[in-house]
Order: structure tokens, then C-alpha cells, then sequence
């Protein structure tokens, strides 16, 4: 078809009708048909999200660091001039090891993705006609989507309808303020993303009112797609990140220094080029502690496994050194402390007298409203539902400026406006108060209500206003300026009773070095009851006004001293997040509710509860099954031992690699002959990491999880200098005895060494393992039993004719393995002693150590870098 003949293009879906933008997409108001909507997805799959990488990929990665390759390249050029034997054991130990890794990420990848799975945020979409809930990454073109209050958009949309609608696009635009939207215009297509009225787009959300949209690009074919496809690679970096990062530059730093310097010296020395280069590389090899990736993902997956059976849900396996790390956790109020469910304790009057009208007007107001389902509504209705044949005309719906929601209903055969929210917000739109079935002016009474609300508030009452007026305009002119010269009819108090537990858990989040801070949009003197029923400090209590009258530096320092704030809105919860944060602690946040997401966004741990409203959801790092803070310290108690056991093989396989390879490149200068084979090297490093990926779910001692623990490099680095030391010192010893007493030849002294190598790495496992002495504290079973199997093997390797030929070793007598055995028992107690002294003179590097006598253990943390 010629340029002439070709079809004009479609207009943009902002700048046509909703009914062409419905043909346009194949769809109808009603939406697809289920078979219809199965059929586009898998023409296009889900582009939304991230997406785990295939196996190929995953295996491949295994084989791809620079040092291997090199590694694979040399053994080629050596297999080429005539070693094929050695080139094909190398070879083989080089796949073995890169399927270990492989079997062990892959199972940690799937388990992750399926507890995802569990706490996915959902759309509703109408199939064949009726609302669906379906997966947001499953929402496809031509879907028509239901949107209400705290409804995440689950892909670039055009309006179909919509009512009182306003929507968050800060993700997209930057604009703080929300954006109001309406169906029934049409614009120019010129019109920018800010001022498509009549669009709402994948990644922002509903603050209030409900729509129905069609979906019209999804995934990476979305606007917020577009605009973050060049930042994919820019994203933050984790607490847990930066430090992985940091200690990986350490040890390439070493590993150069090493591998170079052997070459250099083994090349002058006079040695082959080619054996001097596989034997270096073998040491870098056996420096890097190549099985880092797979233990930290077995480690870390272990402990989502280990959370998910906790009633604990982690989006990213990174986040749980982030919750072990946390020091301070601000909450709301409403489930976490509270039961969660409060009811209507009182519907007053103005005169502070029960009254059927008030709970009547109230029931109007709760059950008619068709946008956010809250628990005060819920509460109300519980306790009385609206009369039978009762309709709502219209509605203002709730949002967090107003902090009101109006419902218009026939109230005694007259159209009547029944507002109901926060009792200042409320006062601020009447005028009149009835008293006794008389209008007088509020400020007649105004101060005897807003002494019985700070009476009812101070005895932990939930306090919410009640305001009527006749209405006689067209309804479907209703909006916010409606709510004016209203007249009050009473007040609605809630009684949300303080969980049993939630005092304790505090008090026990406090002993772990975790400081609570309660944010709530209640009055003060409500926050200030329910704080001090759970051990919060009440001697200060900051409200939002405060927050506003304060500039960043102010803020900073006053929030260190303060454990309560009422009256916050979304941007004080955030401000007060990020000022906490300026004091060097891990913040996290618990929240549910849609003025929750900037918060959740800004916390170094954003938690919610599967529960919550799907922003909140989605913005959260952690999702709870329970919402309680004893769920909460399950998953604080065990991040801690996840990032423990990680630390202990960061520690353990560096500082034990460090001095084996220390000690062949020093030995490597005096002896007539290269004292490991690179196949030997390989095979020894190989063999030790196999109880090594144990530690990921071994036993952690108690007190290595009373405090918040992060990457503390100057510790790693010092340890590995330390230990490592010890390990040379007796390397040296073992050549010594070799070779000035026993005078082995090059094949024994391989031998012994392969063996007293292994075997003292292993024994050596288990007193690095723990800060206590090594008998005082109880390893994991597979621990045990692998680092028992690979000893034995390992003995037993010199002993197997072929296995022993093809790997150049040979069997030693019993002068050698009684030798190999006394250095052995000699190097753990060596060890133990040293650790000891090391713990004393350092006792707060690294994870948290007391001696278990210290009284000192229920004191608070310092914050470190």
C-alpha cells in the first residue's frame, strides 16, 4: 500500500470520544470476555515488573567472571600443548562448582517468586460483564478497569466514566498536589501528560472517588515506561548493596595484588609461563570466594522461607538485611497497637446525650458511600444500617485535605446533605448547631463540644463530627463547595481497645535496640492515651502544625527526642521518616492506608499488611499476613540472623582463603617446586564450599541478634588479617614439619597439605562460626554432617589409586597424617584463643556480641556508619 493510500493514523485516545477509543481497542464498556483477555496475554505477556531471567541465563552467569574465563582460556592454551588431563580435571571442577551455585540461586529464586506471589497487588476489571480481581501485570489492552480510592492504575488508561476523581501522578509528574479528572472531555492531542484530564496512567494512584477506564498500554508501553526505560540500570542502591559492593572492591584489590605478584615472581624464578599463570590464577580463584553470590541468595532465601512461616512477606531478598539493620520503627495506630477494629461506643447529640437521629444520620452517611471502605464506616453500619429503600443522590468523596465525606440522601422527604469527618474539620464548615431540636449559632456551644471531644479524646475515644443541611440545588452539581453553613448535629465516638500484646512487644523491640515511633492522623490527646497504654514516651507529643513550623534542621533534632505524633498528614509522616534517617539509624515504616504510600516510599523499610490498600501495598518492601508488632519482631529477630549467617561466611571463607593462598605465594618464593597443583587448588576450594552453603540456615546464637547489625568493613578487613594471619602462621608450620623434619617429597608434601588444608579449614569453620567458645555453641545439623563427609573425602582422595594419580597426590603414611593431625588440633586451639582476645579488645564490630553476664545489653544503640 502505497503512502497515499495508507489509512490516517488513529487520534490520540486523549483527543477522541470514549466510545471511539473503546472500538479502537476491540472493547465495549462491559469489558473482554475471559477467553478474549487470556488470548491478548499471551500474545503479549506481562511487561510489568521485574522478571526472574531464564535458566540458561542464571546457569550461564556461573561461568562468566572475568577470573574464570581466564581461568578456561589458560587450561585451552595448556590442553592444546599437550596437558589434556589436567586441562579436563580443571574443567571439571570449574562445572561442578558453577552447578552448585547454579542448583543453590535457582531454588532460591524460585521459592522468592513464589512467596511474591502471595501478596500481589490485584485490579479490578470487568470479564464478561462482571468484576474480576486479576494480577496488575495480567491487565491487558481493551480491559475495562474499576478504580476506587487506593486503587494502584494498572496501565495507561482512558476514561470511561468517572466521579469526583482525583489522582496522584507525583510518580509521573512530580506534582505534589492531586490531579482532577473528568470522562466526559475531549482534548487537544497536543495536550502534555500534566493536563490529560480525561487519562490516568500505570503507576500512579487513586487518592479519591471512583472511575471506569479502559487499559490502553501496559508494561513498558505506558508513559511512566517510557520516561524510566533509559533509568533502569540508576535505581538506589540498598543499605545491604553498598556494603556487598564494598567488600567485593576488597577483595579484587587483594586478589590483583596477589595474582600478579606470583606470576611476576614464579616467572623470574624461571618456571613455565603457562604453569605459573594457571597456578596464579587457581590462587585468585581460590581467594575469591566464588560461592559469595549463591550463599548469600541461599542465605537470604532461607530467611524469607523462614519469615513467610512467620506470617512475613518480603518483595526483594535484599530488604531483610534492611529489617535486621533497622533501629527505629514508626507505626500507625489503628491494628498495630490497637485491635483494629473499633466500634461505635456513643453517637451524642450537641448536648452530649445519645440520640437515635445522630446514629440514624450517621448510617445514612456510612453505608450509602460507595468509595474507600474504612473501619469507622464499617463500624457504624455494624451497629445500625441504613433504612431500608434509603439511596444515595450523590457524594463528596473523603479526602485528606478536607478531611470530610457527604453523602446527599432524603432525610424526612427532603434532599439533605449528611457530612461527617474530623470535628475541626467539620466546625470549619458550620454555621449552626441544633440543640434540642432548635438551630442555634455554634458559637453558642462551640466551646462546651470542643471541651466534650477533648474529654472524650483524652479517655482514648476516636472523635469524628456530624453536620446536615437541606439541599436544593441539582445534585449533579455536588462537589466540595457544597460543605458550607451546615449545621452540627453531634459527635460519633469510637473505642478502639489497645491490643494485650502490643505493650509487650514494644518493650521487647525496645530491648532489641529498636526504638517504636507512633505517627497517627488523631488528635494529640488521643495519640497521647494510646501511647502511654503501650510505654511510649508521652513528655512531648509533635503534631503536624508543628512539623510545618519547623525547617529540615529543626525537625532533625527534635524528632530524636520525640516518640509521638498525632495529627500528621502524608507529607509530616514523610518529612519526620527522613529526618530520623539524617541521624544514621535504619528507619522503617508500618502503614495501610493511602496517606501511607510517601512514607512507605521514603522508610529505609516500608511494611504493610496484605490488607492494605493497593498503594500502600505496592510501595512497601515487606507485606505482613498480621498485622501486630510482634509479627513485626519475628521478622526483625530473624533479618538479623539471616544477615549473621552471611556475615559468617563472608568471614569465615575470606579470612580462611586469604591465609591458605598467603601462605602457597610465600611458599611458592623458597620452594623448588609449585606447592598446590592448580587442579589441587581448585578442587580444595571446591570441596570447602560445600558445607560452606550449610551456614545459610545454621543456628545463630541469641545474643548476635540483640542489636541492629550491618556491613562493617573496617571489622571485615581486620578480621581477615587477623584470622587469615593465624591460618599463614600454621601454613608455615606445616611446611616446616614437611619438609625439615619429614623431608616429603613434592608429591607427599602436596598431599599432606591438600589434606591438613582442608581439614583445618573445616575444623576451623566451626570456631569461627560463633563468638562464644567453640563447644558452647550448637551448629546446624547439615553443617555438621557435610563438613564430616567432605573431611572424610578428603582423607580418603590420596588413598583412591586413579582419583589419586589423575589429581597428583599419593597416599601419606602415618608419620605425615599424624603430623597433618597434631597441626590441626594445635591450629583450633590456637584460633580459640585468639578469637577470644579479639572479641574482648573489639566487642562491638561487626554483629553485636556481649558476654552473656553484661548487664549492658538492654541499653540503646549507637548508630554506626
Amino acid at each position: 500500500m502505497t503512502a497515499a493510500s495508507a489509512p490516517p493514523a488513529a487520534p490520540a485516545p486523549w483527543a477522541a470520544a470514549a466510545d471511539a477509543v473503546l472500538a479502537g481497542v476491540a472493547s465495549s464498556p462491559q469489558g473482554l470476555s475471559a477467553a478474549e483477555a487470556d488470548d491478548r496475554l499471551a500474545a503479549a505477556p506481562p511487561a510489568a515488573g521485574p522478571r526472574r531471567a531464564g535458566w540458561v541465563r542464571e546457569l550461564t552467569r556461573q561461568f562468566t567472571s572475568p577470573i574464570v574465563l581466564i581461568l578456561l582460556a589458560a587450561t585451552v592454551i595448556s590442553m592444546a600443548v599437550g596437558d589434556v588431563t589436567d586441562g579436563l580435571i580443571i574443567i571439571a571442577i570449574i562445572v561442578a562448582s558453577g552447578l552448585l551455585g547454579f542448583a543453590q540461586d535457582h531454588r532460591a529464586g524460585r521459592d522468592v517468586a513464589a512467596l511474591t506471589a502471595r501478596v500481589q497487588v490485584e485490579a479490578t476489571v470487568l470479564r464478561d460483564g462482571s468484576p474480576t480481581q486479576v494480577p496488575v501485570a495480567h491487565v491487558v489492552r481493551g480491559d475495562v478497569v474499576h478504580l476506587a480510592t487506593g486503587s494502584v492504575i494498572p496501565a495507561d488508561c482512558r476514561l470511561l466514566g468517572a466521579d469526583e476523581l482525583l489522582v496522584d501522578e507525583s510518580a509521573l509528574t512530580g506534582e505534589s498536589f492531586p490531579a482532577e479528572k473528568q470522562a466526559d472531555v475531549v482534548l487537544s492531542a497536543a495536550t502534555p501528560v500534566a493536563g490529560r484530564v480525561n487519562s490516568v496512567f500505570f503507576g500512579t494512584h487513586v487518592v479519591s472517588g471512583t472511575a471506569n477506564a479502559v487499559a490502553l498500554g501496559t508494561g513498558r508501553d505506558t508513559e511512566l515506561g517510557r520516561v524510566t526505560k533509559d533509568l533502569r540500570g540508576a535505581a538506589p542502591t540498598t543499605a545491604y548493596e553498598r556494603g556487598s559492593s564494598r567488600f567485593g572492591y576488597l577483595l579484587v584489590r587483594l586478589m590483583l595484588v596477589l595474582t600478579v605478584f606470583i606470576f611476576a615472581v614464579n616467572a623470574v624464578l624461571g618456571r613455565p609461563l603457562l604453569d605459573s599463570l594457571l597456578f596464579s590464577l587457581a590462587l585468585a580463584v581460590g581467594l575469591t570466594p566464588q560461592m559469595l553470590p549463591a550463599i548469600v541468595t541461599i542465605s537470604l532465601s532461607s530467611g524469607a522461607r523462614l519469615l513467610a512461616r512467620r506470617k512475613v512477606i518480603v518483595k526483594r531478598l535484599e530488604v531483610i538485611e534492611d529489617l535486621g539493620s533497622m533501629s527505629i520503627l514508626c507505626t500507625d495506630k489503628t491494628g498495630t497497637l490497637t485491635e483494629g477494629a473499633p466500634r461505635l461506643d456513643r453517637a451524642l447529640d450537641v448536648s452530649g446525650r445519645e440520640s437515635e437521629a445522630v446514629l440514624t444520620l450517621a448510617a445514612l452517611n456510612a453505608g450509602l458511600q460507595d468509595g474507600f471502605v474504612n473501619p469507622m464506616d464499617q463500624a457504624i453500619v455494624a451497629r445500625q444500617a441504613p433504612p431500608p429503600g434509603a439511596t444515595a443522590l450523590d457524594q463528596v468523596p473523603y479526602d485528606f485535605t478536607r478531611k470530610r465525606l457527604s453523602v446527599l440522601t432524603d432525610v424526612d422527604g427532603w434532599p439533605t446533605l449528611v457530612t461527617k469527618g474530623a470535628v475541626q474539620g467539620v466546625l470549619s464548615v458550620c454555621t449552626r448547631a441544633e440543640v434540642d431540636g432548635t438551630a442555634v449559632d455554634l458559637a453558642d456551644v462551640r466551646d462546651d463540644v470542643t471541651d466534650r471531644f477533648a474529654r472524650l479524646s483524652a479517655d482514648g475515644f476516636r472523635v469524628l463530627a456530624l453536620a446536615t443541611r437541606r439541599y436544593d440545588r441539582d445534585p449533579g452539581d455536588l462537589g466540595p463547595e457544597a460543605e458550607e453553613g451546615l449545621t452540627l448535629r453531634g459527635l460519633l465516638a469510637f473505642h478502639d481497645p489497645v491490643k494485650a500484646t502490643a505493650g509487650e512487644a514494644v518493650t521487647r523491640l525496645r530491648e532489641l535496640g529498636v526504638s517504636v515511633r507512633l505517627l497517627t492522623g488523631d488528635n494529640a490527646l488521643a495519640a497521647r492515651a494510646t501511647a502511654a497504654s503501650v510505654g511510649l514516651s508521652t513528655d512531648r507529643v509533635l503534631t503536624g502544625p508543628h512539623v510545618d513550623a519547623m525547617d529540615d534542621p529543626a525537625l532533625a533534632e527534635a524528632v530524636q527526642r520525640v516518640e509521638v505524633f498525632a495529627e500528621v498528614e502524608p507529607h509530616h509522616k514523610r518529612r519526620v521518616l527522613l529526618s530520623l534517617r539524617t541521624g544514621g539509624a535504619g528507619v522503617g515504616f508500618l502503614g495501610d492506608g493511602i496517606n501511607d504510600a510517601p512514607a512507605l516510599h521514603a522508610a529505609d523499610v516500608g511494611i504493610s499488611v496484605d490488607t492494605a490498600v493497593d498503594v500502600a501495598k505496592e510501595a512497601a518492601a515487606v507485606v505482613l499476613l498480621d498485622k501486630t508488632l510482634d509479627v513485626v519482631l519475628d521478622g526483625v529477630t530473624l533479618g538479623r540472623r539471616t544477615f549473621a549467617n552471611t556475615l559468617k561466611y563472608v568471614r569465615l571463607t575470606t579470612s580462611a582463603n586469604f591465609g591458605n593462598m598467603l601462605a602457597m605465594a610465600a611458599a611458592s618464593l623458597v620452594l623448588p617446586f609449585l606447592p598446590l597443583l592448580p587442579r589441587q587448588i581448585l578442587l580444595l576450594n571446591f570441596l570447602t564450599d560445600i558445607p560452606s552453603t550449610a551456614i545459610a540456615e545454621d543456628e545463630v546464637d541469641p545474643e548476635q541478634t540483640l542489636r541492629p547489625a550491618s556491613w562493617d568493613l573496617p571489622d571485615i578487613r581486620r578480621f581477615l588479617v587477623v584470622f587469615g594471619s593465624v591460618s599463614t602462621f600454621f601454613d608455615v608450620v606445616t611446611f616446616a614439619v614437611l619438609l625439615g623434619v619429614l623431608d616429603a617429597s613434592a608429591t607427599e608434601f602436596r598431599s599432606a597439605w591438600f589434606i591438613e588444608s582442608t581439614v583445618s579449614e573445616l575444623l576451623v569453620l566451626f570456631s569461627l562460626r560463633t563468638r562464644r567458645p567453640m563447644l558452647s555453641s550448637r551448629p546446624a545439623r547439615l553443617l555438621v554432617g557435610l563438613s564430616v563427609a567432605v573431611g572424610v573425602s578428603v582423607v580418603v582422595i590420596p588413598f583412591l589409586p586413579v582419583v589419586a594419580s589423575a589429581l597428583g597426590l599419593d597416599r601419606p603414611g602415618p608419620d605425615l597424617l599424624l603430623a597433618i593431625a597434631g597441626i590441626a588440633v594445635a591450629y583450633v586451639v590456637t584460633n580459640e584463643a585468639v578469637k577470644r582476645v579479639y572479641y574482648r579488645r573489639y566487642p562491638g564490630t561487626g554483629t553485636f556480641w556481649l558476654e552473656p553476664s553484661d548487664d549492658s545489653a538492654c541499653s540503646q544503640p549507637t548508630p554506626r556508619d
